[in-house]
């Protein structure tokens, strides 16, 4: 017996709604682990969210992820100047990790690729924004 339309959209939101879960812990995380990106997952969730649960995607608008939705749809991506501060501080972090906290030269070595996929990332997949003026 098939299943009715119904219940094929009702699995799809909760489908939806676990990614948009695990999108939305991926992005928290990425705001302090360097080398993930936060607002990728940040608006997956969002996309996520926006498709499934109304409700949930007006509490991540208003948490503490929401500024990075405003201020991608706001700026349209990153200005310049807030990309090379992110590619210096995923720089730095990504350096101390390697030469103070892992001890494991293989951990090193993906932690460093990782940190330079980021790099790419932020530096020439985003988005870029219009300079705000001052």
């Amino acid at each position: 017996m098939k299943p009715k339309k119904s219940h094929k959209r009702l699995i799809l939101k909760y489908i939806y709604i676990v990614f948009g879960c695990i999108s939305v812990v991926l992005g928290a995380v990425g705001v302090v682990v360097p080398g993930l990106p936060t607002t990728p997952f940040v608006l997956l969730a969002s996309w996520c969210f926006y498709q499934s649960s109304p409700r949930l995607q007006t509490w991540l608008l208003q948490s503490f992820l929401g500024k990075y939705i405003r201020d991608y749809k706001e700026k349209g991506g990153l200005t310049m100047r807030k990309r090379l501060y992110i590619i210096a501080l995923m720089a730095a972090m990504v350096s101390v990790s390697i030469i103070f906290f892992i001890p494991n030269t293989t951990v090193d070595i993906i932690v460093g690729v990782a940190g330079l996929i980021g790099c790419i990332v932020v530096g020439f997949v985003v988005p870029k924004a219009k300079e705000e003026k001052k």
